[in-house]
């Protein structure tokens, strides 16, 4: 697996030359390496909902709850109309929810490796007492407990039905003393090695604080101490996205120091933010109006991140509101 799942793609970072062509990688993890679909199973309560998750955050095209008969016809369909992109990974769910499909899935396993398909197994389990104490702190019916038997007794039955399985599964991971963190370290260990940046979005906007202080943001930066672009009248009209305004900021001696120690800080933060499972960060850049600095500074910060690894994207919230009479 670690072979297959080495992260080979390089970043070029060039982030004052004029003009310079930069490129990046793509927004959502590379899964060409990774298996063309992924059978997430195992025993109820013991993560899968939770595992799901990882997957849709690592691009995969997931379906919960699918009879195993039917794991082939959607394989089938990758790349029609509505249906997931032919480069797309899939990841379901197949578990004891589908009691008259279930017993086919070790079949159905096996019928895709035959026929050459990349196929993995990922088996959750868990102590016995623990999927009690689950089921009973959820006070959700266990799927195999429909007749009055007990919660243990349905446990008990589910995982006779799952022993064949279990065995035969690429990973097994025992979630009874993980967090749901840990849960998704754990897998994104397994699936996405060297790509665990990549699970967390970034959102990196500038905004301007005569349009009003952002409320859905992780981090706020006030950049307004910087020499502000809009008192040159060459540059009044024009954006942080234009070379000459970009030149102005970026190369200030003010600047220059900023980006250093603002660097410093988010080499700082976010591998923190990664550890700790975040699954979404908004990071603010503001100046006055929004039109120059925080732009400039919101780009830079953007590519910054994205050649450290981090999945991005960028966006000017009150670009705009520019003043645009006098070009018009």
């Amino acid at each position: 697996m670690d072979a297959r799942h080495e992260n080979r793609e390089k970043i070029p970072e060039d982030e004052y030359e004029d003009g310079a062509e930069r490129s990046f990688e793509k927004d959502t993890i590379a899964l060409e390496d990774m298996p063309e679909i992924v059978i997430v199973t195992g025993m109820s309560g013991a993560g899968r909902t939770e595992a799901m998750h990882v997957f849709e955050d690592l691009g995969f095209f997931c379906v919960d709850n699918l009879p195993a008969s039917l794991i082939g016809n959607l394989l089938a369909l990758k790349g029609m109309p509505g249906q997931p992109d032919a480069s797309r990974r899939l990841a379901v769910v197949c578990d004891a929810r589908n009691r008259d499909f279930f017993p086919n899935l070790k079949g159905e396993v096996e019928k895709l490796e035959r026929e050459g398909i990349d196929v993995c197994v990922l088996f959750l389990d868990a102590a016995d007492d623990k999927l009690v104490a689950r089921y009973k702190s959820s006070r959700r019916r266990h799927p195999l407990c429909t007749d009055g038997t007990t919660i243990a007794q349905g446990i008990e039955r589910e995982r006779q039905m799952l022993y064949d399985l279990r065995e035969m599964a690429h990973h097994v991971v025992d979630t009874t003393d993980m967090l749901p963190q840990q849960l998704r370290e754990t897998i994104r260990s397994i699936f996405a090695r060297g790509n665990e940046r990549r699970g967390l979005a970034v959102t990196v906007y500038s905004f301007g604080f005569k349009h009003g202080a952002p409320t859905d943001a992780d981090l706020v930066m006030d950049v307004r101490f910087l020499p502000n672009p809009y008192y040159d009248p060459d540059l009044r009209f024009l954006t942080g996205l234009d070379a000459p305004v970009r030149d102005f900021v970026m190369y200030r001696e003010e600047t220059v120091e900023f980006v250093k120690r603002w660097r410093a800080l988010l080499d700082c933060v976010m591998p923190g933010y990664v550890a700790e499972g975040k699954q979404q960060l908004a990071i603010a850049i503001g100046c006055t109006g929004g039109q120059h600095r925080s732009v400039a500074i919101a780009e830079s910060t953007g590519d910054y991140l994205k050649s450290n690894g981090y999945r991005v994207s960028v966006a000017h919230r009150d670009l705009k509101l520019a003043p645009r009479a006098a070009q018009e």
